[in-house]
Protein backbone atom coordinates (compact mmCIF):
# COMPACT_ATOMS: atom_id res chain seq x y z
CA UNK A 1 0.00 0.00 0.00
CA UNK A 2 2.94 2.44 0.84
CA UNK A 3 4.28 1.78 -2.35
CA UNK A 4 1.50 2.57 -4.16
CA UNK A 5 0.85 5.92 -2.40
CA UNK A 6 4.38 6.82 -3.01
CA UNK A 7 3.83 5.48 -6.84
CA UNK A 8 0.93 8.36 -6.92
CA UNK A 9 2.66 11.04 -4.77
CA UNK A 10 6.14 10.59 -7.77
CA UNK A 11 3.10 10.89 -10.60
CA UNK A 12 1.64 14.07 -9.03
CA UNK A 13 5.30 15.73 -8.53
CA UNK A 14 5.97 15.10 -11.89
CA UNK A 15 3.25 15.98 -13.74
CA UNK A 16 4.22 19.61 -11.62
CA UNK A 17 7.13 19.31 -13.90
CA UNK A 18 4.82 20.31 -17.14
CA UNK A 19 3.79 23.83 -15.41
CA UNK A 20 5.62 26.29 -17.36
CA UNK A 21 5.67 24.87 -20.29
CA UNK A 22 2.58 25.23 -22.93
CA UNK A 23 0.55 21.95 -23.56
CA UNK A 24 1.51 20.94 -27.03
CA UNK A 25 -2.17 20.00 -27.45
CA UNK A 26 -3.17 23.46 -27.40
CA UNK A 27 -0.39 25.39 -28.26
CA UNK A 28 -1.72 28.88 -29.83
CA UNK A 29 -0.47 32.43 -29.47
CA UNK A 30 -1.93 35.58 -27.43
CA UNK A 31 -4.30 35.91 -30.35
CA UNK A 32 -5.63 32.43 -30.47
CA UNK A 33 -3.52 31.27 -33.65
CA UNK A 34 -2.49 27.82 -33.73
CA UNK A 35 1.40 27.89 -33.39
CA UNK A 36 3.44 24.89 -35.13
CA UNK A 37 5.99 25.52 -32.20
CA UNK A 38 7.44 27.75 -29.46
CA UNK A 39 10.77 28.33 -28.48
CA UNK A 40 12.67 29.27 -25.52
CA UNK A 41 15.81 31.84 -24.60
CA UNK A 42 16.30 29.94 -21.28
CA UNK A 43 15.81 26.33 -19.59
CA UNK A 44 16.48 25.92 -16.31
CA UNK A 45 18.09 23.01 -14.31
CA UNK A 46 14.18 22.47 -12.86
CA UNK A 47 12.03 21.61 -15.21
CA UNK A 48 9.07 23.30 -13.68
CA UNK A 49 11.47 26.54 -14.47
CA UNK A 50 12.13 25.91 -17.82
CA UNK A 51 10.44 27.52 -20.93
CA UNK A 52 10.81 30.93 -19.45
CA UNK A 53 12.32 33.84 -20.61
CA UNK A 54 11.62 35.01 -24.00
CA UNK A 55 9.79 33.38 -26.84
CA UNK A 56 9.42 33.08 -30.35
CA UNK A 57 6.39 32.03 -31.64
CA UNK A 58 6.68 29.79 -34.85
CA UNK A 59 3.47 29.68 -37.73
CA UNK A 60 2.77 26.13 -39.28
CA UNK A 61 4.51 26.65 -42.68
CA UNK A 62 7.13 28.65 -41.02
CA UNK A 63 10.82 28.44 -43.08
CA UNK A 64 13.50 30.62 -41.98
CA UNK A 65 16.94 29.36 -43.02
CA UNK A 66 18.42 33.15 -41.54
CA UNK A 67 17.40 33.60 -37.94
CA UNK A 68 17.54 37.20 -36.97
CA UNK A 69 21.02 37.80 -34.50
CA UNK A 70 18.31 38.68 -31.66
CA UNK A 71 17.71 34.56 -31.82
CA UNK A 72 20.46 32.89 -33.40
CA UNK A 73 22.20 30.74 -31.28
CA UNK A 74 19.87 31.45 -28.02
CA UNK A 75 17.11 28.59 -28.13
CA UNK A 76 17.06 26.77 -24.84
CA UNK A 77 13.74 24.84 -24.63
CA UNK A 78 10.81 23.94 -26.96
CA UNK A 79 7.72 23.02 -27.47
CA UNK A 80 6.21 21.73 -30.54
CA UNK A 81 2.65 21.46 -31.29
CA UNK A 82 0.32 18.06 -31.94
CA UNK A 83 0.39 16.65 -34.93
CA UNK A 84 3.62 19.24 -36.01
CA UNK A 85 7.29 19.19 -36.56
CA UNK A 86 9.89 21.50 -36.30
CA UNK A 87 13.36 21.35 -38.54
CA UNK A 88 16.47 22.98 -36.88
CA UNK A 89 19.83 23.53 -38.31
CA UNK A 90 23.40 24.39 -36.25
CA UNK A 91 24.00 26.73 -39.05
CA UNK A 92 22.01 29.92 -41.43
CA UNK A 93 20.91 28.85 -44.69
CA UNK A 94 20.29 25.07 -43.44
CA UNK A 95 23.86 24.09 -42.86
CA UNK A 96 25.58 22.30 -40.68
CA UNK A 97 23.84 19.66 -38.18
CA UNK A 98 20.19 18.76 -39.26
CA UNK A 99 17.45 17.61 -36.18
CA UNK A 100 13.76 17.06 -36.39
CA UNK A 101 11.96 17.41 -33.39
CA UNK A 102 8.25 16.09 -33.58
CA UNK A 103 5.13 16.87 -30.85
CA UNK A 104 6.32 17.27 -27.67
CA UNK A 105 8.34 19.66 -25.30
CA UNK A 106 11.93 19.70 -24.77
CA UNK A 107 12.74 21.08 -21.43
CA UNK A 108 16.40 20.94 -22.06
CA UNK A 109 17.97 20.80 -25.78
CA UNK A 110 21.57 20.78 -23.64
CA UNK A 111 20.40 16.98 -23.05
CA UNK A 112 19.40 16.17 -26.98
CA UNK A 113 22.78 15.25 -28.80
CA UNK A 114 24.14 17.45 -31.87
CA UNK A 115 27.55 15.29 -33.21
CA UNK A 116 29.68 13.37 -31.48
CA UNK A 117 30.25 15.71 -28.63
CA UNK A 118 27.84 18.80 -29.23
CA UNK A 119 24.34 18.86 -27.75
CA UNK A 120 21.36 21.62 -29.23
CA UNK A 121 21.62 24.03 -26.41
CA UNK A 122 22.13 27.67 -27.77
CA UNK A 123 23.08 25.78 -31.46
CA UNK A 124 19.66 26.66 -33.33
CA UNK A 125 20.70 29.49 -36.61
CA UNK A 126 17.54 28.09 -38.76
CA UNK A 127 14.04 25.94 -38.57
CA UNK A 128 11.42 25.16 -40.81
CA UNK A 129 7.90 23.73 -38.91
CA UNK A 130 5.40 22.09 -40.53
CA UNK A 131 1.88 21.08 -39.19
Amino acid sequence: MKGVIALLLAALCFEGLNAECPDPATLKDDYGSKLCAQMFEHSSYYYDESCTGKFLYVYPDEDTPIMSWAWNNRISSLVVGRGCSLTVWSKSKKQGYKKKFSAGIVYHLKEVQKGLFGDWNDSISGYYCTC
